[in-house]
């Protein structure tokens, strides 16, 4: 595998955490560089650790992951992105609705987002020039750049938005997990 095909998996790859990155600069209150530098290192983190486990774990497995991803994505992110528009909606009357975004909030959308990168560290190891340390780490850092440049961009565009975009957030969210799980389920993902 050349590293130009190696760096285009990793942009693929970022994709998601991209996207909920930009919801959380969007919606989360509580976001400074100590936590948006966070938000990149817990997706870039799981996105490298998703492949390596993989890899590991191998072509045996692959059918069973493959089996329930999708649906632990759509669980994830429909819940999060779903309980962020009941609240923008049933406090809609106050005048700016304070998310904060929490580890646990954190940890959820690092392991959603990065579920994919399991099923392609699977396929990783039926691939024979494929060294899953250097991959790993690259698909890593790429997302953890993208990270950073959703949460900023974000945070930019949910200042215009104003209190109008916890709802747009929370609609991305409901969006990538139902586009994953459509994604594995009818298209083999």
């Amino acid at each position: 595998m050349t590293i130009l095909e190696l760096i285009l998996i990793g942009i693929g790859l970022s994709m998601d955490a991209f996207a909920v990155s930009i919801t959380n600069g969007l919606c989360c209150t509580n976001l400074n560089r100590r936590r948006i530098i966070l938000i990149g290192v817990c997706f870039g983190g799981f996105q490298g650790l998703m492949p390596t486990l993989g890899f590991w774990l191998g072509k045996a497995f692959e059918q069973y992951i493959r089996a329930f991803d999708h649906w632990i994505a759509l669980l994830l992110l429909g819940y999060i992105g779903g309980k962020m528009l009941i609240d923008a909606i049933r406090d809609r009357n106050e005048e700016l609705h304070q998310m904060l975004l929490t580890p646990r909030m954190l940890l959820m959308q690092g392991v959603a987002t990065s579920i994919d990168a399991l099923a392609v560290g699977v396929s990783f190891a039926a691939l024979p020039d494929v060294r899953i340390l250097p991959a790993a780490v690259l698909i890593g850092c790429e997302t953890f750049a993208f990270s950073l440049i959703g949460v900023v961009f974000g945070k930019r565009v949910g200042q215009k938005l104003g209190s109008n975009a916890q709802i747009v957030g929370g609609l991305i969210l409901v969006v990538i997990g139902v586009k994953i799980f459509i994604e594995h389920t009818f298209f083999g993902g």
